[in-house]
This record gives C-alpha cells, sequence and structure tokens, in this order.
C-alpha cells in the first residue's frame, strides 16, 4: 500500500506527462496547460489510485480514471472563478482574468469533454462508471446553482445548507473512492460503503473549511480571516449563529451583514463565539468525520490495507490551514 504522499507524486509525474491536449489551437489550450501546471492538492484523484488499491495493484483504469476526476474539477475551478469574478486562484491570475472571459468558458468546457474521454478509457465496469461520473458532474452544477441561489436568500436552513456542500464538494470526494473501487473489480457493497465514505468526509471537510475561514490561525492560512463574512456567505457558522441568537444578538448579525462597517469580521466572529456557533460547527466536524470512520471500519477489508485512507482522513480533517 502506498501512502497520499507517494501517490501524489507518482500521480504528478504522471498526469504531466499525460495531458492529452493538442497544441493548436493555442488560444483554447494554452490556459488549461497553465492552470494545470499550477498544481494543486490532488486529493480527488488520489482518492481514486486509493480506492483502487485497497482491492488490487493500481490499475491502468484507475489512472485513467483519476486524470479524468483531476481534469473535471479543474474545469469547475475554473467556471466557479469565473462566477466569483476571482482574480487569483493559488496565488496566480485566474485564467478568465489573465486570457479573458471567452477563453475561461472554452477552456472549461474543453476540459470537461476530456474529462469524460478519460473515463471512456475505462475498461473495467466502464458502464457503472460512466454513470457514476456523469451523475456526479450534474450534483456538482445543483450544488454551485444552490450555493449561488443561497446569496439572494435570508431563510436558508441549515439542512439545505448541507445538502449544498454534498453536491458541491462531498459527491466528487466520494465519487474519487467509488470510481477506484469499481476499476478495482469491487463486490457486494464494499463501493458503496466508500462512496459513503467520501461523502461524510467531504462534509466535514467543508465545515471545517467554513470554521478554518473564520477561526483559523492567520498565519498557517497565508491570508487574513473572514473572507466568509465579508463575502456574507450563507456559511454553517452564520446560520447557526442565527440560531442560536438572542434578540439583541440576532439584530447585530442582521446589521453585520447588511453593512460593510471596518470591523465587520472582528464582530461578526465575537457574534459566532458568543451564541456558540463556533463550538456547535466544530461539533459538526467531529460527528461527519466519525461517521466517515465508522464507515471505513465497517468496510471488510483488512485494516492494514485501510490504514493510508484513516491517515488521509485525519489529516484533511485535523489540518489548521
Amino acid at each position: 500500500m502506498h501512502s497520499f504522499t507517494d501517490l501524489v507524486a507518482s500521480f504528478e509525474e504522471r498526469f504531466t506527462s499525460s495531458l492529452p491536449f493538442p497544441e493548436l489551437p493555442s488560444t483554447l489550450y494554452d490556459p488549461c496547460r497553465y492552470l494545470l501546471q499550477n498544481g494543486g492538492k490532488r486529493v480527488r484523484p488520489v482518492l481514486c489510485l486509493m480506492g483502487n488499491e485497497l482491492f488490487q495493484e493500481i490499475s491502468e483504469d484507475a489512472w485513467q480514471a483519476a486524470f479524468g476526476v483531476e481534469l473535471f474539477h479543474n474545469y469547475t475551478l475554473i467556471h466557479d472563478d469565473i462566477m466569483d469574478n476571482a482574480p487569483l486562484r493559488r496565488g496566480r491570475a485566474t485564467i478568465h482574468a489573465r486570457y479573458g472571459l471567452t477563453a475561461g468558458i472554452l477552456c472549461g468546457d474543453v476540459m470537461s469533454f476530456y474529462a469524460v474521454d478519460m473515463i471512456g478509457n475505462i475498461k473495467q465496469s466502464l458502464p457503472q462508471a460512466l454513470k457514476l461520473f456523469n451523475k456526479t458532474a450534474i450534483e456538482v452544477c445543483e450544488g454551485q446553482q444552490l450555493d449561488m441561489d443561497f446569496e439572494q436568500r435570508n431563510d436558508v436552513r441549515i439542512d439545505e445548507y448541507i445538502h449544498m456542500i454534498t453536491l458541491k464538494t462531498s459527491v466528487l470526494l466520494a465519487c474519487s473512492l467509488k470510481l477506484g473501487a469499481l476499476t478495482g473489480g469491487a463486490m457486494g457493497d464494499s463501493a458503496n460503503k466508500l462512496y459513503e465514505f467520501g461523502k461524510n468526509l467531504g462534509i466535514a471537510f467543508q465545515l471545517q473549511d467554513d470554521y478554518l475561514d473564520a477561526f483559523g490561525d492567520t498565519a498557517k492560512l497565508g491570508k487574513q480571516n473572514g473572507g466568509d463574512i465579508l463575502a456574507n456567505k450563507k456559511t454553517y457558522l452564520l446560520l447557526k449563529a442565527c440560531i442560536n441568537a438572542n434578540a439583541q444578538q440576532k439584530k447585530a448579525i442582521d446589521e453585520l451583514v447588511a453593512g460593510n462597517v471596518d470591523n465587520k469580521v472582528q464582530e461578526m466572529l465575537a457574534l459566532f463565539t458568543a451564541t456558540g456557533a463556533g463550538e456547535d460547527c466544530r461539533a459538526e466536524v467531529v460527528r461527519y468525520s466519525q461517521l466517515a470512520f465508522d464507515g471505513l471500519e465497517d468496510l471488510a477489508l483488512p485494516s492494514k490495507r485501510k490504514q493510508p485512507l484513516f491517515e488521509l482522513a485525519s489529516y484533511l480533517l485535523m489540518r489548521d490551514k
């Protein structure tokens, strides 16, 4: 069994040499190469490889699935950046900022089709893999739309928020693991259990992100706290603070959301703490983490084979940046 770090290194080497983009038209494919050369955590494709290695030596099918997953993930980043009008991605200019809006749209489009093409190279369980991949792609789009819809609503419920982050973030993690299992010939409900592990891991991961954006160590984050607060994002913290708040606190929250005062972040953080929203968010991270770990423990495979996944999940959920 390989560690996450080892698999990231192997993936980087193979992915760079396997990029399918032709030279022309350069105005379409140079932006694609620019983004993919910018690196990333590579969590999703490596989860695909780890899911495969649970059942056999990592196969060529698993590599093709991992390439497809990473191309799809980067396509979503391009279009998310356009929708958010974001100028930077991983410290570099975003595609649309560097090459223009048209290039951003077309680059994302073509990358999504190359992702499907990579998935189509799979030989083991291709019909199931393709159906799962397409279902996940649809759900990610639904999650992004819900996230945008929530910006216009003041009545978002916590269960709606959990549903949104499940679609936008966690189903792709779950899909990656299940693709690995399917290409590894997983039998019975093993692939489904891996999917549930990935889904709960993804929910916990996003809730942890919510918390870190508010309360994380700025030196380790590399940015100031409160980006979500300044953008009035309907995060778990904000929704829970509104639920827990007394009348005076609720009035203060509403005024901060409606205004753009100089000390908005500090005052909102104080309200998150006073209402117990911060503690509640941490508790939900623990709860979904435990659901993930319990599901992985229940998977009928030797503990030694599952250990790299336990270690990766622990790292992702205990990070402070």
